[in-house]
């Protein structure tokens, strides 16, 4: 069920980083991930090598870079390795900050299949990182039912570019992402790759009926499905049984009023703003 991609002219099979790619997919399958074929074939095909030329690990005395170009073979290959780890990868530093990851790929697996996509839906992402999580989508639902959101335009230029490399043209907006993206609205799909304080009003008010937003907020995942009622729309829902940890979401402006913030605890569940949490 995977979209057809215009692969680029002169793009040729890596034997060692198809190797890696594969063996990644086959520990995700192993430890109960990637039950839905269609996302078996998307982690299989889409190559994240392509997405991390270059990323950051803790060295002596700060960051280490590792990329691929580089001429000591040792340390290229500890590159690959790297990217077909089941890790994040720091894939962008600003004055010794953490602001753009390539998420852990078993994470993203659990994250994408519990958004419960179909044919003909249209999803929106929040926080475009590298791109890989926009071209494991418009693998899945083609390019055309894909929008991407990030406010930093270095970030999202450099998506665009690592897109294009992959064979897949979804749309790259730069803007806030905390606004969501009203000019490609209304979505059947929202899911964000950066953690929240709340959920901002803006997105089910963006949504079609029977939408589901799944986002990190503090330390978990909210999912919600967006209703119609007589006040406008509401989200409610419940918490994943399983932490995340992402980069922050980053905004040119505060978030709008939120429809969700975490709360309950002690073990029970208790709504707050629409949304149920479970421990």
């Amino acid at each position: 069920m995977g979209a057809h991609r215009e692969v680029p002219a002169g793009t040729g099979s890596d034997p060692e980083a198809d190797e890696a790619r594969h063996t990644l997919v086959r520990n995700i399958v192993a430890r109960g991930g990637l039950t839905d074929p269609a996302w078996r074939a998307a982690f299989e095909e889409v190559e994240r090598h392509l997405f991390v030329p270059y990323y950051y690990v803790h060295g002596i005395g700060g960051y280490e870079r590792l990329w691929g170009e580089d001429p000591d073979p040792v340390r290229r290959r500890r590159w690959l390795r790297g990217v077909y780890g089941d890790e994040a990868l720091a894939t962008r530093m600003r004055d010794g900050e953490l602001i753009s990851s390539s998420s852990q790929p078993s994470l993203m697996a659990l994250m994408l299949e519990a958004l419960e996509v179909r044919d003909g839906h249209t999803v929106l992402e929040i926080g475009t990182g590298p791109g890989y999580n926009a071209a494991l989508l418009s693998h899945r639902l083609g390019d055309a039912a894909v929008t991407s959101v990030d406010l930093d335009p270095e970030i999202t230029e450099s998506a665009r570019t690592h897109l294009a490399a992959a064979g897949y043209r979804p749309t790259v907006v730069t803007g806030d992402g905390a606004r969501g993206c009203p000019q490609r609205a209304p979505y059947d799909r929202i899911i964000a790759t950066c953690t929240l304080p709340s959920v901002p009003s803006a997105w089910p008010e963006q949504c079609t009926p029977g939408a589901l937003i799944l986002a990190p907020v503090a330390t978990g995942l909210v999912l919600l499905e967006v209703r119609a009622t007589a006040y406008g729309p509401r989200a409610e829902g419940h918490f994943l049984h399983t932490p995340a940890y992402f980069v922050p979401l980053r905004g040119a402006s505060p978030l709008p009023e939120p429809i969700a913030r975490p709360g309950g605890g002690g073990g029970g569940g208790g709504w707050v703003g629409g949304v149920k949490s479970v421990e």
